[in-house]
């Protein structure tokens, strides 16, 4: 085999994430209830897909062009692990989730990846009972990366069964209306469309948020980080959903965001804002024909459409400041009207190919700094991945949490929220010299879920 054969180049996508300013590794930290067996888990590493796949058993290189591409190496399972024996703190005040999110905020900013072997590595915190998995972006997106996890897992109720993935998250749609319905429908996409899009274009010159007590800019990625837990309960959220004709989760998921967001506001702010402030997040959607999960040997299947590695499209997803008022489902009723119009546009699919033609056509250095002036002159990020419905087990020890992270952006707010057998938990990742106090602003989110449920059960009532 020659050494062209044995290489491939990264994708263009996969570019982005390794350019400097917009590097971006996944934390992902797996907590579970029982001691963690170092070599059963070792063992289960070296027979699983992981160590087969294309991606993880390659290192990155560039070659005399200076264009990154991937070429196939032998994995040493043993180079992947770093083990911590002892507490990370000898505080006994300080909980196991707490001393946990410091050492993932600390990895977000100051340990990047060894390039001389594949972009992954499990680190290993005995005490805590916990599993920090690292992950190189350029080796897929939330879809892929969590769909291969889960080929890892077995279900609590049944080991011989890896958890479903079929159907999670899916959607459909009806394209049903005749005549000027059809006519009006695709007038809006196009309009829709074309005002989001140039959007797109004046944050990467010059348009930017107002500044707030929450407001990042350029090289704020390399100010220290702190991390909390913002915990949900799916069943809440669903409630609040069926409270609004034809709401969605994420409807409901940003109208906790401006909800928290505006709480936390009121609370770092002396001066009143101005009533319906803008506060803008970029967000990644999947453009994958199934949204949500998918099953792992359709992501490997060439021909199935759905594809490995980093399928997605950027969103600019505005929320808007207000002060509390009577009614919290204002909130989720607001973020609904706004997403219905960006469901309607095509700006997740243009982003995509505008970003991908920029990074063909112009080289890496301006995509990326286009990108890195977007994150600058914006808010937050915001995902939300969909994980397992049912609980799990990984080398027979049942998984109690899964909570990710990643790499510190210009954002003084970076969010990801990741579901699990029916509870959601939202990592937030902050600049703590900016936001000194994030579980203040966790409990601002807690506090607004709980509100706008109450009210959702008097509206049932009612």
């Amino acid at each position: 085999m020659t050494m062209t054969e044995r290489e491939e180049p990264l994708t263009p996508a996969g570019r982005l994430f390794v350019q400097p300013g917009m590097e971006q590794v996944i934390n992902c930290a797996i907590s579970v209830d029982d001691p963690i067996d170092v070599d059963a888990v070792k063992s289960e590493i070296s027979n699983s897909i992981l160590v087969k796949h294309p991606r993880f058993s390659s290192i990155m290189v560039k070659d005399s062009c200076g264009r990154e591409r991937w070429r196939k190496t032998e994995v040493n399972v043993d180079d992947h692990f770093i083990i911590h024996r002892e507490p990370l703190t000898d505080d006994p005040s300080i909980s196991d989730e707490d001393a946990v999110n410091d050492y993932s905020a600390d990895l977000s900013v100051s340990t990047p990846l060894s390039l001389t072997k594949p972009l992954w590595e499990f680190h290993l915190l005995l005490a805590h009972k916990c599993a920090v998995l690292r992950l190189h972006h350029a080796l897929g997106d939330g879809i892929s990366l969590m769909s291969m996890f889960m080929s890892c897992c077995r279900r609590t109720d049944d080991p011989n069964q890896r958890p479903s993935a079929h159907g999670i998250g899916t959607s459909s749609s009806s394209n049903s209306g005749k005549g000027w319905r059809l006519l009006t429908k695709l007038l809006k996409v196009l309009w829709y469309t074309l005002v989001y899009v140039i959007e797109f274009g004046l944050r990467s010159l010059w348009l930017k948020d107002k500044k707030t007590a929450v407001s990042g800019g350029a090289g704020v990625e390399l100010w220290p980080r702190k991390l909390a837990t913002a915990k949900f309960s799916i069943d809440d959220m669903k409630t609040v959903k069926n409270a609004i004709a034809n709401a969605t989760i994420n409807d409901v998921l940003f109208g906790i965001i401006s909800c928290g967001l505006s709480r936390y506001l009121d609370l770092r702010t002396p001066k009143a804002l101005k009533e319906g402030l803008q506060i803008t997040g970029v967000a990644m959607i999947n453009l994958r024909k199934q949204s949500g999960l998918q099953d792992f040997s359709q992501l490997m299947n060439s021909k199935s459409g759905a594809r490995w590695g980093n399928k997605f499209g950027m969103l600019l997803l505005p929320v808007y400041y207000h002060k509390g008022g009577s009614d919290p489902l204002q909130f989720v009723k607001r973020a609904k009207a706004m997403i219905d119009k960006k469901k309607l546009s095509l700006e997740g699919p243009c982003s995509y190919k505008i970003g991908d033609f920029i990074m063909s056509f112009f080289g890496a250095k301006l995509a990326s700094l286009l990108n890195y002036r977007i994150v600058s002159n914006t808010t937050f990020t915001i995902s939300n991945v969909i994980g397992p419905q049912e609980d799990i087990t990984f080398v027979g020890n049942r998984i109690s949490s899964v909570r990710v992270t990643s790499t510190a952006l210009p954002h003084a707010i970076t969010m990801h929220m990741v579901s699990y057998a029916g509870r959601a938990d939202m990592q937030i990742l902050v600049a703590k010299d900016i936001i000194p106090d994030p579980k203040v602003l966790a409990k601002c989110f807690q506090d607004a879920l709980l509100e706008m449920k109450e009210a959702a059960q008097a509206v049932a009532k009612n």
